[in-house]
């Protein structure tokens, strides 16, 4: 395998895994304040059909991505509704929610399947690069790949560098703590779920806008359940969640290439190791480091004691 082997794969690797870096940020930012999102899923699909179906009706994938992230306000705070006000159970409401929203976007993107959006987002070209084709090609992205990487390393600054990132990571680690500093916990758990959840939905509007420009059912193809895999991997660090989200992607591209090298391995197989993968990783990780990073009361809800 050549040199310019190996950066198509990096490069296509970090393409695949933008849609994962969107919804594993937005997952963390929202764990951290003790709320597990079993409905990432869903909002990646809601996002995905309602991103290319704005785009074929108005020929603007800005207004397009605008609206997914009206939805995903909406529909987030729905579900920090059910979470966090009416405390149910976080597992089985997110469940309950993305086979809502996987039967919803069916519905109403059924008119869209096999048409093509006039508006998509285009990859962009660096004239000045023209004498390093190598890093043109690992370069050669559409504009939010850019606005992913961006978003977790300002994300990772919030979340450790500032006094509101502080009270994000005391709302999981010790509410009633924050509580008597006169911090609503409540509110910090609504603000970062219904962000988390937007950002899921602008992760499934890049598969549908930018990665594959077209609509079909499922199209998430279990994303979002790797997202909660990948949040544990990246240890509740949005940093460390770039890692995860294109080490995903890597592999992705590599079984395509595989594939297309014609080795005798069954596709099936193929399409199954990007997910095996970062579950391998992520038991190896376990086994090395007994330590939880993970939020102390996460899935679990505040209940205000009487004062």
């Amino acid at each position: 395998m050549d040199l310019r082997t190996i950066v198509w794969i990096i490069s296509m690797g970090i393409t695949a895994g933008t849609p994962l870096l969107f919804s594993s940020v937005g997952e963390v930012l929202t764990e951290r304040t003790g709320v597990l999102n079993l409905g990432i899923e869903g909002f990646m699909l809601m996002g995905a059909m309602t991103g290319f179906m704005v785009s074929y009706q108005t020929g603007n994938k800005w207004l397009a991505l605008l609206v997914v992230i009206g939805v995903c306000l909406v529909l987030g705070l729905i579900l920090s509704f059910i979470l966090i006000t009416l405390r149910a159970n976080q597992i089985a409401a997110g469940i309950a929610f993305t086979i809502f929203c996987a039967g919803l976007s069916t519905i109403v993107g059924k008119p869209f399947i096999g048409v093509v959006a006039p508006d998509t987002f285009k990859k962009l070209t660096f004239s000045g690069l023209d004498k390093f084709p190598l890093l043109q090609l690992l370069l050669n992205k559409d504009l939010l790949v850019f606005v992913a990487i961006a978003f977790a390393i300002t994300a990772w600054a919030f979340v450790y560098k500032t006094k509101s990132g502080l009270h994000l990571r005391a709302a999981g680690d010790s509410p009633s703590t924050l509580d008597s500093l006169g911090v609503n916990v409540v509110a910090q758990r609504y603000i970062y779920t219904t962000l988390g959840s937007i950002l899921a939905g602008i992760g499934g509007a890049y598969l549908s806008l930018a990665y594959s420009p077209s609509w079909i059912e499922g199209m998430a193809a279990g994303r979002g359940w790797l997202t909660i895999a990948l949040v544990n991997f990246a240890l509740w660090n949005p940093l460390y969640a770039i890692g995860g989200a294109y080490l995903y992607g890597i592999f992705y591209a590599l079984s395509f290439r595989i594939e297309a090298m014609g080795i005798a391995i069954p596709s099936y197989f193929l399409r199954m190791l990007p997910y095996v993968f970062p579950i391998i990783i992520l038991i190896i990780s376990k086994l090395k480091n007994k330590k939880s990073f993970a939020p102390k009361y996460l899935a679990l809800p505040y209940i205000r004691e009487a004062k």
